[in-house]
């Protein structure tokens, strides 16, 4: 396949891997069999995500609580009631909020990536929360003796170790979630949210060399849980020319589900660095239709007419599953959109001549 075509990330959790998750919440699982049912899960959506021809996988997050919350998870320092986010259907998730300092990972992505290569033959993507997604724990009050100054000194050390340990055990591509760039226009159309979190963020990717760059990737969507989002009626063309000012080599820009995706093909165009290359979603994980290949093979096909040639390729527009509770969508689903993505890529590549 001369399109490279990845996934984003997560993928809906088994039945028995939820069971367990319950389980081990009410105290009827010990944490070693937990694991092993991790592990299991993790086993089972490998070769699962492998068998639909994806050239390159991802563990589907089975391990992970959340695509945002896996470094804290367990961390002691922690309240609940931490920022809201509302979701079009009006659902919400809320974030726990920092109680106290020195800013620490409780677990790393590397971890989850050894596992996951232990079992995958096909090159694996590692997904990562963007630091500035983490930002958001620091109280808007500030904490006694650990001031914001601090904390973002810690949170920018912290995500370059999740991000050089991922690089350093192997992962074909580290994927920064920033899913928090376009509802930040919602929250402060002004943009200046938006400013602070890609300052946060270029000061962590700023720590790695060029080659590591091009290894590196941001992945921007408006959210995905629940067969819902929190951002889509924010315009792209807001986003996309500050998003491309991030300094990494490659981004992953949810289009499926965009209302008019020629008018965002074309922001990409005119603001896609020299340097970087462009994944665009041609599969939508919140719409129940399953894409056919040959509508992915035409969305392909009408981004190679805009995007510069050899510096794109495909994704879904976001994960399955983020949150590990999101039952929405079946793996089933999940894992039928992946095969179309990969199949229709192909295809698209072949009418293509490339």
């Amino acid at each position: 396949m001369t399109i490279p075509t990845e996934p984003i990330g997560s993928i809906p959790r088994s039945a028995e891997l939820l069971a367990a998750m319950n389980s081990h919440a009410a105290g009827e699982l010990s944490g070693a069999d937990f694991r092993a049912a991790q592990d299991s899960a993790v086993a089972e959506t490998i070769r699962l995500m492998e068998e639909t021809g994806s050239p390159v996988v991802t563990d589907g997050e089975q391990a992970k609580p959340s695509f945002a919350t896996y470094p804290i998870a367990g961390y002691a320092a922690l309240a609940p009631d931490g920022v809201v986010i509302g979701f079009a259907d009006g659902h919400q998730r809320q974030l726990p909020v920092l109680t106290g300092g020195p800013f620490r990972y409780a677990a790393h992505a590397a971890d989850y990536l050894r596992a996951a290569r232990g079992y995958a033959s096909a090159p694996v993507k590692q997904a990562v929360i963007a630091p500035s997604a983490l930002s958001l724990l620091y109280p808007a009050g500030g904490l006694d003796g650990y001031s914001r100054e601090q904390f973002l000194d810690d949170l920018a050390d912290e995500a370059e170790a999740d991000i050089r340990g991922c690089l350093d055990a192997g992962a074909h591509v580290v994927q920064l979630d920033f899913t928090e760039g376009r509802l930040s226009l919602k929250l402060d159309p002004s943009g200046g949210v938006l400013e602070n979190f890609i300052a946060l963020n270029n000061r962590v990717l700023d720590r790695f060399t060029d080659e590591e760059r091009a290894k590196i990737g941001i992945h921007t969507c408006p959210g995905g849980d629940q067969d819902s989002t929190h951002s889509l009626d924010v315009d792209y063309a807001e986003l996309l020319p500050r998003l491309f000012r991030l300094h990494a080599g490659n981004f992953y820009v949810q289009l499926a589900s965009e209302a008019a995706p020629e008018a965002v093909l074309s922001t990409i165009a005119a603001h896609l660095p020299d340097t970087a290359r462009v994944f665009v979603g041609v599969t939508d994980p919140i719409d129940p239709a399953i894409e056919t290949p040959e509508q992915v093979r035409d969305r392909t096909i009408a981004a190679a007419r805009v995007l510069p040639p050899g510096r794109f390729g495909t994704c879904d527009d976001c994960g399955f599953a983020p949150f590990a509770d999101d039952t929405s969508t079946s793996r089933d689903t999940a894992f039928a959109k992946v095969r179309a993505r990969v199949e229709g890529t192909a295809l698209a590549a072949a009418a293509l001549g490339l």
